[in-house]
């Protein structure tokens, strides 16, 4: 830990909650971001720090890194949130901003999700601060993560430059004990300065920005030689270890004899300290969790060492999987990493969507065609499972609006559904929607607007009533985007009226142009509601024909030598099961008051 204050107040924060105390003490002005495990609770955390700060969710990461940016250029503190993920969307911008550089400091805290836990990828952001010419910080526990986001901002405004603050999800998730500081560095008084030269990359101005990136790398990597947030700790001199993040706490954890190279500041590579240390030591070993970013430069420096070959460059690093590698440089056959005991007589629990989520009503309707489905990033990914089983592809966010065009443009001689839901519309999709309209698509795109960005923990989107702050905003209307992309049929239903849903359905795919189907329930989970009464199964009717099982209810049981049965305590009351049922077999509980 950094910090050396005392007579502080001490909290329990996990490093997401410390990022967040960091803005504060800091004086950070703007804070915004798109929700994304595990970066989300960055920015929830600092909407409680209202209103000292101003904080938002952006329609999606690029948004949201351009207007940290702004606040950056008008003389104010900011920083900018995402998952790994989002930094491709938000790269494009970083990239430039770069050459421009900050005044106000500006910091990127993107959080890598090794072990894939709630992403479609592993992803290692250091590689972003190298082709972008920037600093990368890496705290290891949540005082770091509140000590190194302060510290960034002042590197951030000495040298001109924004800086990437690397998360993962163990940083993130786990907490620690966070030193306080009573007193809020005062926000600078905003004032944009114009000078043309320095904030507008047009070509004659942009090469000269390109030399002043040059420029300040030995400055970077002369400050980061200098930094605490590099350490040298020595133990034994026979075998030393080179590591940074999450993974210093396991190392400390499995090689407490070893000596250490903590890198804290890890690009601009700190050669000099690198040196010194390998100087120290006879054998090294880095330790690294994704990529071998600081192995390879280590190696290009002409210093032997030992990294991928025996530490793992796939999946979570873990204090179990470390035993193992210390096993095999001991020469010793190590241990296998226990694994739970699968209890033979449990039932199976695959994921699925919730007892009465209006996603499953969209899903069942899908059965009824024989269609290509396009999928995207969102709750409704769980479509893909049996029995639904109506989502064939899932690539990145607005790829369910984009990927039908590909598809139909081929010859595909399926139809074409996309879907997309109401936060992810407003994300990625409407550029998509655009593309289909004007090269004369005629693919179905589903919006499965449920009121509220589900899958990352309900948080508000364009299209709802709320922002971040808590104020009332105006919910922005996907049927009138849709319209004014072009579209000219444009559908609204209620998930759970299947026949209805099935109906438009059939005519969307009959038809020759594009068509949008905004399905429009609210989640159940955020209302905190079921959506009506609970059902019951009348087992003297029910022929066991099987049709509600294919909704993939959680609620629908089909129990060993009893049957049919719907469980009341998980059922939302949605009535689907009831509308497919061919025998009129199911039907609402009927309670004394009713």
């Amino acid at each position: 830990m950094l910090s050396t204050q005392h007579n502080h107040k001490v909290d329990l924060l996990s490093g997401n909650e410390a990022i967040a105390r960091g803005a504060f003490e800091a004086g950070v002005a703007v804070a915004c971001g798109y929700p994304g495990t595990p970066s989300t609770e960055i920015l929830e955390a600092v909407a409680t720090y209202k209103p000292a700060l101003y904080c938002e969710w952006s329609p999606n990461e690029k948004v949201a890194f351009e207007v940290a940016v702004g606040a950056s250029l008008s003389g104010a503190r900011s920083i900018v949130t995402m998952k790994h993920v989002g930094l491709n969307v938000a790269a494009d911008p970083l990239m430039t901003f770069s050459y421009v550089g900050a005044v106000g400091g500006m910091v990127a805290c993107v959080a890598d999700d090794p072990g894939m836990h709630s992403s479609q990828n592993e992803q290692d952001t250091r590689h972003y601060a190298r082709l972008a010419k920037v600093p990368l910080f890496e705290p290891a526990d949540s005082q770091e993560a509140k000590d190194f986001l302060k510290i960034a901002l002042d590197v951030s405004e000495q040298f001109q430059t924004p800086i990437l603050l690397r998360l993962t999800t163990r940083v993130s998730h786990s907490r620690g004990l966070v030193t306080l500081l009573e007193d809020r560095k005062p926000a600078a008084q905003p004032g944009f300065v114009k000078d043309p030269p320095r904030y507008v990359p047009i070509p004659m101005w942009g090469r000269l920005m390109r030399h002043r990136v040059e420029e300040r790398l030995p400055k970077l990597i002369e400050a980061a030689e200098q930094s605490p947030l590099n350490r040298i700790e020595m133990r034994d001199p026979e075998f030393g270890i080179v590591t940074s993040s999450i993974a210093y706490q396991y190392v400390r954890d499995v090689f407490p004899e070893a000596s250490v190279l903590k890198l804290g500041w890890s690009y601009p590579f700190p050669d000099k300290v690198i040196r010194q240390f390998a100087g120290q030591v006879k054998r090294i070993l880095v330790v690294e969790e994704l990529d071998d970013f600081l192995e390879e430069h280590i190696k290009a420096l002409g210093i032997a060492c030992e990294g991928r070959n025996i530490v793992p460059g796939i999946g979570e690093l873990t204090p179990s999987r470390l035993r193992q590698v210390k096993a095999r440089l001991e020469g010793r056959e190590p241990s296998a990493i226990p694994t739970p005991t699968p209890v033979s007589d449990l039932p199976a629990r695959p994921p699925v969507l919730c007892p009465g989520c209006p996603h499953r009503g969209i899903f069942y309707a899908l059965t009824q065609f024989d269609v290509v489905v396009t999928g995207d990033i969102g709750c409704y990914s769980l479509g893909v499972f049996p029995p639904l089983n109506r989502m064939d592809t899932i690539l990145c966010m607005g790829a369910g609006v984009s990927m039908p065009q590909g598809f139909e443009k081929a010859g595909e001689p399926k139809k074409i559904v996309g879907m997309v839901g109401d936060s992810t519309f407003f994300h990625s999709g409407i550029t998509g929607l655009l593309n289909i309209v004007h090269n004369r698509g005629a693919s179905t795109i589903v919006v499965v607007d449920n009121r509220t960005t589900a899958m990352t923990g309900h948080q508000d989107n364009p299209g709802t009533e709320y922002n971040l702050m808590g104020e009332v905003t105006p919910a922005i209307s996907i049927e009138a985007i849709a319209r004014a992309c072009g579209v000219r049929r444009v559908e609204t239903v209620n998930p759970y009226e299947l026949e209805r849903t099935i109906q438009v359905f059939k005519e969307a795919l009959e038809a020759k142009e594009a068509t949008v189907i905004v399905s429009r329930a609210p989640c159940p989970l955020h209302e905190g509601k079921p959506v009506g009464k609970p059902l019951a199964m009348d087992a003297s009717v029910c022929q066991e024909c099987g049709e509600c099982l294919n909704l993939g209810c959680p609620a629908v049981e089909k129990r060993e030598g009893h049957g049919l049965h719907i469980n009341d305590l998980l059922c939302g009351g949605c009535g689907m099961c009831a509308q497919v049922c061919p025998f009129a077999a199911i039907s609402p509980i009927q309670t004394a008051q009713s």
